[in-house]
C-alpha cells in the first residue's frame, strides 16, 4: 500500500511539473498571472509530497526577503537616480559605439556578477536594458541574453548565487576540498565562451545608436509600480521555494541512479525547478569529476530557459513586463543550442 501510495504521489509530482511546463503557454490567464500560479503549484506540491512542517513555512516567507528587498532598495535607488544612470550609458555608447557597448554591456554583467551576485547584476541589467532605444522584442531578447550571462558568471564563485554556494559547500571536505576558486579553475574554460557568445549576440543589434539623449529617456517609474512588482518577485520566490521542496521526493527518486547523459538532459528541468535543489540533492563528494562537469554545465546551460529557471531571469522579467511565451519563444532556441553544442563537446573531450 505504501509502494502504491509512493507511486501515485510521484505521479502527482510529474503532472505537476507538467502543469508549471506548459500551463503557461496554453492558458493566456496564467501567464498574466504566474506568480500566484507558482505559488499555488508549490503549495499543491508541498501538500501531495506531505512536505509541511514550520520550518518550511519560515524558509517560505524568509527566503524571499533578501531578493526582494534588493529589487525594492535598488528600484527606489534607480528612480531617484536613474537619469544619471542614462547620462553615462550614453557616454559610454558615443565612446564605444552601440556594437561593442551592447557587447560589453552584457559580458561584462556576466563576468562580474560572480562578485556582484546575480540580483544585483540582474537589476543593473534592467534598468540599462529600460534606457535603451529597442522595440519591446529586441529587449527581450537583450534581457536573454543577459540573464544567460549572469547564469554563466554567477557560477564561477560561492557568493554569486544559492547554485554554486551549495555546490562549494557540499564539496569543501575530500577528495575536491572545494575553496573559493573551485567552480572558477572547474568550470572557467566552459563558461568564458558563452559569456562572449551572449555579448556577440548582443552586439548583432547594435546597427543603430541603442541610447538615447539623457534628456529625451522617459519619466520614471512611480512608487507603486515599484511596490508591485516588489511583491510579484516575493510571491514567485517563494512559490518557488514551496515548488523546490515539494518536488524533491520526485527529484531524490530519480537523479541520483542516472547516467551522466540521462542526467544532463533531466536537468533541463532546473527551467522550473530551482537549479540549487537539483544541486543540493545531486552533487555529492562520490561523483567523479567528469559526471560533475555534465551536471554543472547543463544546470547552468538550462537556466535560462524559462523564467522560472533562475533568479536573473525573474527580475527582468518583471521589471521589463516580458511574459512566459515571449520569453520561450526568444530563449529556447537558444539554451537547447547551448546544451547540444555544450553535450557534444563535453562526450568529445
Amino acid at each position: 500500500m505504501e509502494q502504491t501510495l509512493s507511486t501515485f504521489t510521484l505521479v502527482l509530482l510529474s503532472g505537476l511539473v507538467l502543469a508549471v511546463m506548459v500551463l503557461p503557454f496554453l492558458v493566456h490567464k496564467v501567464e498574466q498571472e504566474l506568480e500566484i500560479f507558482l505559488l499555488v503549484c508549490g503549495l499543491c506540491a508541498v501538500t501531495v509530497s506531505r512536505a509541511w512542517s514550520g520550518h518550511l513555512v519560515l524558509e517560505a516567507l524568509k527566503e524571499p526577503w533578501m531578493i526582494t528587498s534588493a529589487v525594492l532598495i535598488l528600484g527606489l535607488l534607480f528612480k531617484k537616480f536613474g537619469r544619471y544612470t542614462g547620462h553615462v550609458i550614453y557616454a559610454v555608447e558615443k565612446r564605444t559605439g552601440p556594437r561593442i557597448f551592447l557587447f560589453l554591456a552584457v559580458f561584462c554583467i556576466g563576468l562580474f556578477s560572480s562578485v556582484l551576485t546575480a540580483i544585483i547584476a540582474a537589476l543593473l541589467a534592467a534598468e540599462i536594458i529600460k534606457l535603451l532605444n529597442l522595440s519591446a522584442p529586441e529587449k527581450t531578447r537583450l534581457a536573454i541574453y543577459t540573464c544567460f550571462s549572469i547564469g554563466f558568471g554567477a557560477v564561477l564563485t560561492p557568493i554569486g548565487e544559492p547554485l554554486s554556494t551549495i555546490v562549494v559547500s557540499k564539496l569543501k571536505d575530500a577528495p575536491y576540498y572545494a575553496d573559493f576558486f573551485f567552480l572558477m579553475k572547474l568550470l572557467g574554460w566552459w563558461i568564458l565562451p558563452g559569456l562572449v557568445l551572449f555579448g556577440l549576440l548582443a552586439m548583432r543589434m547594435g546597427k543603430k545608436p541603442v541610447t538615447v539623449q539623457p534628456a529625451e529617456t522617459a519619466p520614471g517609474e512611480t512608487y507603486t509600480t515599484i511596490l508591485v512588482r516588489t511583491g510579484k518577485v516575493y510571491l514567485f520566490v517563494a512559490g518557488l521555494v514551496l515548488l523546490g521542496e515539494g518536488l524533491k521526493p520526485l527529484a531524490v527518486r530519480t537523479i541520483p541512479h542516472l547516467s551522466k547523459y540521462t542526467l544532463y538532459w533531466l536537468n533541463t528541468l532546473s527551467a522550473v525547478l530551482d537549479n540549487a535543489t537539483v544541486a543540493s540533492i545531486a552533487v555529492t563528494p562520490e561523483l567523479s569529476h567528469d559526471i560533475l562537469l555534465f551536471l554543472l554545465i547543463s544546470l547552468v546551460c538550462a537556466g535560462g530557459l524559462l523564467i522560472p529557471g533562475n533568479i536573473p531571469n525573474i527580475i527582468c522579467a518583471a521589471k521589463l513586463d516580458i511574459k512566459t511565451r515571449a520569453w520561450a519563444k526568444a530563449a529556447l532556441p537558444l539554451g537547447i543550442t547551448l546544451l547540444a553544442v555544450y553535450f557534444v563537446v563535453l562526450c568529445i573531450v
